[in-house]
């Protein structure tokens, strides 16, 4: 049996996918170690993991792409707070591992630093993705402004000169970071975003078909094993049981992003319909003033037992609920206020799971409308949900683990009998 270091970026959002993979590796003996947010570490030891913080200047690296004024400007200000935190992803990181001596490493892709420095380790390792990957190809849209996929030869045209210009946009954000942290570890820069996000031996994708586009080339590293949902253990508050009418969920980002306008405007537009609308808002401010009597709004509750009995999810087009809702057959209504959001909500929309409206034309009317039609496409969310089912989840990720690690230790092996031959 091994012992497995995981390492996050400091998003709740990035470390609860892991959760149930991290279980299915320690409940096949396998001792799990994690360096991830202050604030939950008490709940990674209550699972049996031996649990540290990362370090505190990277966690009090707070996100604040939400103030810029254009989607470029929120992309260097993304860049640069992921840059500022891998300068101290990479002491953090051989720090853990000089205090746990793993067998492998388990790394947030978001984590620049982290897996830079686990690139050079020289072990097995491996990365976790938890949203839309950027890794271009010849059968999908170009990444990021949330396009459809391509109809007829003008769009394939529409395709062939968009991508360029989208890479190389990416590219010029992203890599100069990335090979920064690199260098500072001795390892060769990244010629392309490809290679930033398929540099790892082993890519656990967190998504799966439909809800993915379909592509012929994807890389060889890479493993869809659906989105491993997980909630923190909590009881249901009591007055979710006596709800009777149809419950609407609405969800902003963990991390804050100045979305909580989607709950005001929720609440708004749902005040007088026969449905009763539960609001989680883990980073802002709860709006009692103006919460109406068919409504609770509150910073945390599990999703689980809200999906269970929710005709609608509407979400601020984070990876990690909309996904959850979908796995649950719950249809989507995604209100995307930047990042990868418009990619996630553009997939809802393919896959006929759910609907979109851009953040710039909310407002109650719109809303209601929305989610009245997503209502419509449970059948759409039910496909995508079998989706999900049939990669097998955590434990074929699990597997996949596993199996990277019997590879590097065969060849490791081999490596060994070549130098004794050689000596001999």
């Amino acid at each position: 049996m091994a012992r497995i270091l995981a390492y996050t970026s400091p998003a709740r959002g990035h470390l609860y996918p892991l959760v149930p993979i991290l279980d299915e590796l320690a409940g096949r003996g396998h001792e799990i170690a994690i360096r991830t947010l202050r604030s939950q570490v008490g709940l990674m030891e209550d699972r049996g993991f031996a649990a540290a913080p990362i370090a505190p200047r990277i966690e009090d690296l707070v996100h604040d792409d939400y103030t810029a004024r254009t989607p470029q400007g929120s992309l260097r200000r993304g860049v640069a707070k992921f840059a500022a935190r891998a300068e101290h992803e990479v002491p953090d990181l051989r720090d853990a591992i000089d205090a746990e001596q793993p067998d492998a490493i388990l790394v947030d892709a978001m984590s620049w630093g982290a897996s830079a420095a686990a690139a050079a380790w020289g072990g097995p390792w491996a990365q976790w993705f938890p949203y839309p990957l950027p890794v271009p190809s010849r059968d999908v849209p170009p990444f990021g402004p949330g396009l459809g996929p391509a109809s007829g030869p003008l769009g394939r045209l529409r395709d062939r000169a968009l991508r360029p210009l989208m890479i190389s946009s990416m590219e010029k954000a992203f890599l100069p970071s990335v090979n920064a942290a690199r260098a500072s570890v001795g390892e060769a820069s990244f010629a392309s975003i490809d290679d930033m996000f398929t540099a790892a031996p082993l890519l656990l994708y967190m998504t799966a078909e439909p809800f993915e586009y379909p592509r012929s080339d994807w890389p060889a590293c890479v493993r869809m094993v659906g989105p491993c949902c997980w909630d923190p253990p909590a009881d249901p508050p009591a007055w979710l049981a006596e709800i009777e009418q149809p419950i609407v969920l609405v969800s902003t980002s963990s991390e804050f992003q100045d979305d909580g306008r989607l709950v005001t405007t929720a609440l708004e537009a749902l005040a007088h319909d026969d449905v009763h609308v539960v609001a989680t808002i883990p980073a802002a401010e709860v709006p009692r003033a103006s919460v109406p009597a068919n409504a609770h709004v509150v910073q945390f509750l599990p999703h689980a037992p809200i999906l269970a009995r929710a005709a609608c999810a509407v979400t601020h087009g984070g990876a990690g609920v909309t996904q959850k809702a979908l796995a649950a057959g719950v249809p989507v209504c995604v209100v995307p206020f930047g990042r990868d959001q418009l990619e996630v909500a553009r997939r809802v929309e393919v896959a006929g799971a759910g609907t979109r409206l851009p953040a710039r034309r909310l407002n109650p009317d719109r809303l209601r409308a929305k989610i009245r039609e997503a209502m419509s496409q449970r059948a759409g969310a039910g496909r995508v949900a079998d989706g999900f089912a049939a990669t097998g989840g955590a434990i074929t990720a699990a597997d996949a683990v596993e199996e990277h690690l019997d590879g590097q230790s065969r060849s490791s092996q081999r490596n060994s009998s070549s130098t004794t031959g050689l000596a001999s």
